[in-house]
């Protein structure tokens, strides 16, 4: 096949008009799977059929656009950006429209590794092509692809700001129509990821406006479709800036986590339930949960009732949640948050290692490791390892390889007992023997069987 390709590719070279051999190709490059296709020759000449798209017959444009769509797919974007970088400008200039998208969806890779961006950079011409093109264009999927290029750096983000395109995007935000507010919210978040797209946003006043739209939203019917989006803005903020800062400087966002987590609306619950997870994940993010008082722990014993009673995905994110805002690891542990996470578990239920166990010990793999997990964020902490010791059965349950089935319950089974052995207060609270069991555990690896020997005697009854 390569040689008949290679023959194909010599041709469409050299005639006046390989419209014939063009489709020859096309049926070749498609009847190959992709990991084949990157050994052709196809990979290494795509400037042979990037040169046959100068031209204005309209069908062979059409089958050089199929055949690079498909070849491309097999080139890495490193590759793209360093060899085609010519063709890519001729591609943003071409009067046909399939060439355009045809580019911008390379570039698009392109921007996506971390690698072949350097190009990109290097390039303000191609830049300043890209930017042209989607304006001309209008394109709709143009969106993506310039938050994407603006999240680059902020000489990127500069040009795209000059275009006029991010200022657009921002006046979606509060538009009329909900669906376009919604995509505008995903992009925004997009934007923000980096510290420079922050700082952009900042300028511009996004994070007043995002904050006041979260306010509005308790009076618009509608918004339930775009308050998920505003929350995770929110909450990616506090965890990449400072969940005191954007907490305090954005009361609305808390308090709106609060009220979607007690919300039995299922559009709104998951997010809570995530943002609160991710939040609490930190020192700070705990702290200022804390000082809510009441409204927190009223929060914490909602989640602990959907982990008991709720849909099973609920129950998931659930268990995923507390397992974050429980999770303390030895070199954070002081006193004052050793208490606190101590209080919050007692927060769950009057029996909360019961609890915990039952759901455990329910035939849902997801919910096992789930409760598995809980038990491992409170492992490393000596309160937990003294409510465990406390438990009758527990530390058996703990080295019993036969609970759990499957790979990743036998995974988490072992991150358990990694948690136990991370903490110096293990064998002091748990006595010796305990701890030699768990050591010879850890030393076993998470997947080892014990040998059962049986010994038959002959003539024996």
């Amino acid at each position: 096949m390569a040689a008949s390709i290679e023959t194909l590719l010599s041709e469409i070279s050299e005639l006046e008009d390989p419209i014939d051999e063009l489709k020859s190709l096309r049926t070749a490059v498609f009847s190959i799977p992709l990991s084949a296709l990157r050994d052709t020759p196809c990979c290494t000449r795509l400037d042979v059929i990037f040169a046959r798209l100068n031209t204005t017959d309209r069908e062979q444009i059409d089958v050089c656009v199929e055949v690079l769509g498909r070849v491309l797919q097999a080139v890495d974007p490193v590759h793209v950006a360093q060899n085609c970088r010519s063709e890519l400008q001729i591609g943003l200039n071409h009067p046909h429209h399939a060439v355009k998208v045809l580019t911008l969806t390379q570039i698009g890779r392109i921007v996506g590794n971390s690698e072949a961006v350097t190009q990109i950079l290097n390039s303000p011409e191609i830049l300043r092509n890209v930017i042209h093109c989607i304006r001309e264009e209008k394109m709709s999927v143009a969106k993506e692809l310039i938050v994407e290029i603006s999240s680059v750096s902020p000489v990127s983000l500069g040009y795209c700001a000059d275009s006029g395109f991010l200022s657009q995007l921002l006046g979606e935000l509060t538009g009329d129509d909900v669906l376009v507010r919604v995509t505008a919210v995903e992009m925004v978040t997009n934007l923000a990821q980096s510290q420079h797209g922050r700082q952009y946003l900042s300028q511009q006043g996004i994070m007043d406006k995002i904050s006041n739209m979260i306010i509005a939203a308790e009076s618009d019917p509608f918004s339930s479709l775009y308050l998920p989006g505003l929350v995770k803005f929110f909450g990616n903020l506090a965890i990449m800036d400072s969940p005191q800062q954007v907490c305090e400087n954005y009361p609305a966002f808390l308090s709106t986590v609060f009220s979607m987590a007690m919300n039995s609306d299922p559009t709104l619950t998951p997010v809570a339930l995530d943002t609160l997870g991710v939040l609490g994940s930190t020192v700070e993010g705990k702290q200022v949960l804390h000082k809510t008082g009441e409204k927190f722990k009223s929060v914490l014993k909602r989640i602990s009732q959907l982990a008991r009673d709720g849909a099973t995905e609920l129950r998931v994110r659930s268990l995923e949640a507390l397992a974050l805002l429980l999770t303390l690891p030895v070199e954070q542990q002081t006193d004052d948050l050793l208490l606190l996470t101590e209080s919050w578990f007692s927060c769950l239920s009057s029996q909360p290692m019961d609890m915990i166990r039952n759901i455990s010990s329910q035939p849902f793999p997801e919910l096992h490791c789930g409760a598995l997990r809980i038990f491992s964020a409170i492992a490393c902490q000596p309160w937990g390892q003294r409510l465990m010791v406390a438990t009758p059965g527990f530390v058996e349950w703990v080295v019993d390889r036969s609970v759990g089935v499957g790979k990743e319950a036998k995974d988490c089974k072992f991150e358990l007992v990694g948690a136990l052995l991370s903490s110096s207060s293990t064998q002091e609270i748990m006595g010796a023997q305990t701890y030699l069991r768990l050591r010879t555990y850890l030393k076993e690896g998470p997947y080892y069987v014990n040998a059962v020997s049986s010994v038959t005697t002959e003539g024996a009854d």
